[in-house]
């Protein structure tokens, strides 16, 4: 028996952000919390989304506070603001930062425990608090997943919660919001989505619908990343980045991700690498590592990348040189060029090697990594 799960309203298209109101409205709700950043409520189709939630009745809370990696003080922050508001609804608007901690504000709101309690798989106890994510970047697919992640300061540790109480009520993807975003964060959020995507489909988790989704998102990136990297307000590549987002994260929602994401987490952790940006620099890498161990699938890959045809053995090798050949135009940094200090990472690989593997996430992908095996990846990606 298989499961697949996706939010019980997806909005998509352009304009579908301002009807968020008129839902929410008719669910009966009649204010909405709303978890952001500055540097996302001054776009201005954001500010005209948020208006048309005022317009269509609701009282508006904004909390603004959210760093580029979210953490278990300024959810505990969050959380507090979002009681002392009295809103009966919460809402992540921007990318994967604020809607995770919109989640982690929606999770919490109904209980006594802290958030590190429901670290790992499984343990948030049923959700009361209803959430709306609304995406502003194509990548995340944060709005369609079970999973938060947080960095708990106590413990010095990115942690990872999953479980299916995190799934949003409401998402809604409007490329209108994407539109403008920086070329950087266009290839670290875009790059995010190929990972979710590639990850998903050669998981040994998988299962048909999500090959669907993550075979559509990877042919959706491959002709549209490159045009909305170099003109970031083209409205057709947009759209496509965004709804393969969408479909990379239903797909990596239900079929998990794999050894990329096992290691992109303690990059997060001891150097702030964002996390998209993590991924981007593993990928190609870690796909050729893996490739050997499920040559059809990563032949598959590299066709709906826009690879030539090719057997499943050189299909393999094609899926990391496809890979690689985007990144290499997308201006992909090693993690030396991120300015990851060498000395510091030579003390802390053996440890974040442990600690991908120690995530879970390594556990689904075709070919099992050892530490040592994680440590040359890490290094051949310095």
């Amino acid at each position: 028996m298989r499961e697949f799960r996706v939010p019980s309203v997806v909005l998509t298209g352009s304009g579908s952000a301002t009807g968020v109101g008129a839902v929410l409205r008719s669910r009966g709700y009649r204010h909405a919390f709303v978890v952001s950043d500055p540097g996302v409520l001054a776009v201005g189709s954001v500010a005209m989304a948020l208006e048309r939630l005022r317009g269509a009745g609701l009282a508006v809370t904004v909390f603004d506070a959210i760093p580029s990696e979210p953490t278990v003080r300024m959810i505990d922050a969050a959380l507090a603001a979002y009681r002392a508001s009295g809103a009966d609804v919460v809402v992540g608007l921007g990318g994967g930062s604020p809607m995770d901690s919109a989640k982690g504000v929606a999770i919490l709101a109904g209980g006594v425990e802290p958030l590190p309690a429901y670290e790992g798989a499984d343990k948030v106890p049923p959700r009361a608090t209803p959430l709306v994510c609304i995406a502003t970047t194509a990548g995340t697919g944060s709005e369609v997943t079970r999973y938060l992640a947080a960095t708990d300061e106590a413990r010095d540790r990115k942690m990872l919660i999953s479980s299916w109480e995190v799934l949003p009520d409401i998402a809604v993807v409007d490329p209108d919001l994407t539109l403008g975003l920086p070329p950087r964060y266009t290839v670290s959020t875009g790059i995010d989505a190929l990972t979710h995507a590639v990850e998903a489909y050669v998981s040994k988790r998988a299962q048909p619908l999500s090959d669907s989704l993550a075979l559509s998102a990877i042919r959706r990136i491959g002709g549209s990343l490159r045009t909305a990297y170099r003109e970031p307000d083209n409205p057709e590549a947009r759209a496509e980045m965004s709804l393969a987002a969408l479909e990379a994260g239903i797909a990596f929602c239900n079929a998990s991700v794999a050894l990329v994401h096992g290691m992109a987490r303690p990059l997060g952790a001891y150097f702030n690498v964002p996390h998209g940006l993590a991924n981007a620099v593993l990928l190609a890498r870690v796909s050729a590592f893996s490739a050997p161990a499920a040559p059809a699938r990563y032949r598959d890959v590299a066709l709906a990348l826009g690879g030539a045809g090719a057997s499943p053995e050189d299909g393999a090798r094609l899926a990391a040189e496809t890979i690689a050949d985007l990144c290499r135009d997308l201006e992909v940094p090693s993690l030396g060029g991120l300015g990851v200090p060498r000395h510091r990472f030579d003390e802390v690989v053996m440890q974040m090697a442990a600690d991908a593997i120690a995530s879970g996430s390594p556990a689904n992908n075709p070919r099992t990594a050892t530490a040592e095996e994680i440590v040359a990846l890490y290094q051949a990606c310095y």
